[in-house]
């Protein structure tokens, strides 16, 4: 079965650091970091469902004015997530502008600002054109561990890390697939079928072996249907790991944020990681708390990933990108 995502960096290695995530056969996306959102089109920016913001240095949150300007009387609704302090600096954002007339757009656009504490708590609030963006519906948010979203396909983790002020970094990992074989099918003297969903969705939840499905199905002699328990389908069925993708920038490379990583991040499918620096200039690196390529490329065998994409270069390397992505494969493989 094909991966559900596409991640693609939203810029070159030397530019703003984000990631977009297109979803197969949807209408829809997730975008990690609103750096500099200038080469997605319009219809690209109003697939967006959520965003998830690292922390607010401005090249990792300068492109929100870009998102909004696009999709203002254009898009309902979209679910922003970040950590401590955030949900004010979505509040400052749009208090920055006069909004004497959005409350009569046709399309009113709703901004769920989300931030997650490291204690496990979180708190949630909104923004609505149609009340010139004053912050309202203001509230805990409840969260489930390190979960910042989870929906039946998939979900969104998250851990703090250090950068001299906290971080996240994420984790999108996709649902189980759950494969059917159709000639075991047929050996059952099954059909395929709306019916499958249902198994499909009760694997996958964990449901017992006695758990009833309802199988129905239509052909030429008329309409059939009739009960098996879960337990004696399961040969017809085969669970396959989703892909997961790990996104890691502006952090240093201390004990602390290793073990974070660990938690969040092994086996990864597709590390995406900030290598900012060459390791012989790794003194420079502590001083800005960033990581050398070395040190992505290390974290990534640690992590036991299977695939690393480094970007975030320092400019001083402009010219010089083929140095960096050798240093970071080097210490991987």
């Amino acid at each position: 079965m094909r991966p559900l995502f596409e991640p693609s960096l939203l810029n070159d290695t030397f530019g703003d650091p984000g990631l977009y995530v297109d979803f197969r056969d949807e209408r829809r996306a997730l975008l990690f970091d609103f750096g500099d959102l200038g080469r997605l089109p319009p219809r690209k920016l109003l697939r967006l469902s959520h965003v998830f913001v690292s922390h607010t240095h401005m090249d990792h949150f300068a492109g929100f004015d870009q998102w909004l300007r696009v999709v203002l009387g254009r898009k309902e609704r979209i679910v922003l997530t970040g950590g401590p302090g955030f949900i004010d600096r979505v509040g400052h954002k749009l208090a920055a502008y006069t909004w004497n007339v959005v409350h009569r757009y046709e399309v009113p656009l709703t901004i769920e600002a989300r931030e997650a504490r490291p204690d496990g708590g979180g708190r949630r609030a909104e923004f609505s054109s149609l009340a010139r963006f004053e912050r309202a519906r203001d509230a805990p948010w409840p969260r489930h561990g390190d979960v910042l979203l989870a929906e039946e396909n998939f979900r969104v983790r998250a851990r703090f890390l250090d950068h001299d002020i906290v971080v996240l970094a994420f984790a999108l990992e996709e649902a189980m697939h759950v494969n059917v074989w159709k000639n075991r099918l047929a050996e059952m003297g099954l059909p395929t079928g709306p019916w499958l969903r249902d198994a499909r969705r009760a694997i996958l939840a964990g449901a017992p072996d006695d758990t009833p499905i309802d199988i129905r199905w239509n052909d030429h002699r008329g309409k059939h249907g009739e009960v098996r328990p879960l337990g004696e389908l399961r040969a017809a069925f085969e669970c396959v790991p989703g892909t997961r993708i790990g996104y890691v920038t502006d952090t240093r490379c201390t004990d602390a944020n290793l073990a974070a990583l660990d938690g969040l991040l092994a086996d990864v499918d597709l590390l995406f990681i900030e290598s900012v620096f060459l390791h012989a200039d790794v003194a420079h690196a502590e001083r800005k708390n960033h990581l050398t390529a070395r040190q992505a490329g290390e974290i990534a065998r640690r992590l036991r990933a299977k695939a690393v994409v480094p970007f975030h270069f320092s400019p001083r390397y402009e010219g010089r990108g083929a140095e960096v992505i050798a240093e970071v494969q080097a210490a991987w493989k």
